[in-house]
Order: C-alpha cells, then structure tokens, then sequence
C-alpha cells in the first residue's frame, strides 16, 4: 500500500454556503493536514470552458477541457482565501460567482469529466492527512475515510452567507435570486444520477443554521480528536 493511500482522511461534505470552505479551511489549519477544495476544480473547469466559448452540453469537448486544464492553488498572502490560478489567471472571484456554481453543476453530472479530475484528487492525499471538502468526498472520492462529517443549513441562511460573501466582493446580487438559485441547484445536485449530494454512510451530520463558526468548527475537529 503506497504511503499516500495510509493518509487519514476527513471529508466534509455538504450543500453550496453551507460553511464548507471555511470550516474545512479552518479544521485543516487546527489538524496540521492537506486541504482539498473539490469543488474549485469543478468550478475551474466550467470557467476553462467558458473562457474558451465551450458549450457546457458539449460533453466531448467539455471532457478535453477538463483533462487539459491547469488548475493551482495559492496560498494568499493574508492567509484567509487560498487562490485558484486557472491556466495561468487568477480566476478566484470568478470561481465564488452563482453562475461559477451553476456551471460546476451543470458538469459535475458528466462521468468522463468525473473521471478526468479523480486521480487529481485522489494526489491530495498525503500525510499527515487530508481534509477534503466537496459534494461526494466521502460518497465516492473517499469511501474509505475514516472520518466524514455532512455540512448543511437552510436555504434562506445559506442565501443569506452567499450575500454577503459576494457583495463584500463588491458584486452585484440579489438576495431573492441567489435563494432560488441555490434551492435550484440543490434539487439538481440530490437528484442527479452520478453522485448524487447525500451524507455518506456513516458521517456525522451537523445543521450549521445560526451556529458560529468557532462552535461548527469545535464539533467537526471532535470527529477526527474525540
């Protein structure tokens, strides 16, 4: 068994604004381990197709875009948001838009797209140990995690984050839309036939709704040091 395959592993997976980012970042920090973004490279690839006029129903062509993308991450110098570097632009205020989101749904649904990322997600796991966040880290990239915790919050409050984030960037958003945007986006994503979003067999489910941040990240740190 290679070393990398002995990594531990926490997946933390959830709905969009759910607190994933933010509390895997966090635990990642508190734990000393790797940290994975999955959701980025979906997002990554939606925005390589974009750039290059792909229509994202084109699954062949939308394939080659995922298998040739150069996705990086940066740390920032401020050391809060990481930096995603998208064949060479820094496309991280790109990547955290809804339509970003949409369009990583959209072909989040696409196997060989699937495919073309699993190996580059599997080379995250390295010791001492990885903390993957996403929609099915612990359903599928990481069945054999041993610990897996599921994020998630309502609607009106995720909405709520997504606001916020957003205009702090100084975006224009509406708070109504990116509601009906993200209920539309979880009924795609639960009732989708390739990896459907769900808690994983065995994870640890925690309603983020009104909790601070310091206690969600208290009781995901608890999983992995009881």
């Amino acid at each position: 068994m290679p070393a990398s395959a002995a990594a531990p592993v926490l997946t933390i997976d959830g709905p969009s604004g759910s607190g994933k980012g933010t509390i895997s970042r966090r635990v990642a920090e508190k734990l000393g381990w790797h940290l994975l973004d999955s959701g980025a490279l979906y997002r990554a690839v939606g925005y390589a197709a974009g750039e290059a006029g792909i229509d994202l129903s084109d699954v062949d062509a939308v394939t080659r875009c995922a298998q040739t993308v150069k996705i990086r991450f940066k740390p920032s110098p401020t050391g809060d948001e990481t930096h995603i570097l998208v064949n060479g632009h820094d496309a991280t205020d790109e990547l955290r838009t809804e339509t970003a989101g949409a369009a990583a749904s959209a072909i989040a649904v696409i196997p060989s797209v699937r495919q073309a990322l699993l190996d580059l997600q599997h080379g995250f796991r390295k010791a001492p140990g990885l903390v993957a966040d996403g929609r099915d880290m612990g359903t599928v990239i990481f069945p054999d995690a041993g610990h897996k915790v599921f994020l998630t919050a309502s609607a009106a409050e995720r909405a709520k984050r997504r606001y916020k984030q957003l205009k702090d960037k100084g975006l224009s958003v509406t708070l109504a839309v990116l509601q009906r945007e993200i209920e539309a986006r979880d009924e795609r994503d639960a009732s989708r036939l390739v990896a459907p979003l769900k808690p994983a067999e065995g994870a640890v489910v925690i309603d983020t709704t009104g909790i601070p941040i310091d206690m969600v990240v208290a009781n995901v740190f608890a999983v992995v040091r009881p």
